[in-house]
C-alpha cells in the first residue's frame, strides 16, 4: 500500500529534471550576434579610412562654411507656433500670432484644429 501511495505521489508530482529545464537567459541572449574580431590589418584599415573621411569633412567645412551655418528661424513664426500649441489655452482666450489676433474656440479635452481659432475683427461693427 505504501508503495502504491508513493508511486501515485511520484507520478502526480514528478521531480524536476535538470536536463529538461531551460537555462536562465543571459545578457548575451538579448544582444545581436557579434561579428568575428577583425584582423589587425583590417582594424588598421578601418582607422585609416576614418581618419581620411574626417580630414575630408574638415577640409569641406573650411572651404564652404556657408553650407554648415544653421538656418535662423523666424522668431515670429516660432512664437506663433508656440502659442497655437499651448496646452493651457482655454475657450475665449485671445492669442496674437504672425497672422493676426485670434480667439480660441476649441475645447481642452479635444485635439486642436485650425477651425478652433477664429480671427478677431480689428474693426468693431456697430
Amino acid at each position: 500500500m505504501a508503495l502504491g501511495v508513493g508511486l501515485a505521489v511520484h507520478v502526480a508530482c514528478p521531480p524536476a529534471c535538470l536536463a529538461q529545464t531551460d537555462p536562465e537567459p543571459s545578457i548575451n541572449d538579448y544582444l545581436p550576434s557579434a561579428e568575428p574580431e577583425p584582423s589587425r590589418q583590417d582594424w588598421r584599415q578601418r582607422i585609416d579610412d576614418a581618419r581620411r573621411r574626417a580630414k575630408e569633412v574638415s577640409r569641406e567645412r573650411r572651404e564652404h562654411p556657408e553650407l554648415y551655418k544653421p538656418i535662423p528661424e523666424d522668431p515670429e513664426k516660432v512664437a506663433s507656433e508656440r502659442v497655437l500649441n499651448d496646452e493651457s489655452l482655454q475657450r475665449g482666450d485671445i492669442v496674437a500670432t504672425k497672422k493676426g489676433m485670434f480667439v480660441y474656440q476649441g475645447r481642452s479635452d479635444q485635439p486642436r484644429r485650425d477651425q478652433d481659432f477664429l480671427p478677431v475683427d480689428p474693426k468693431p461693427s456697430r
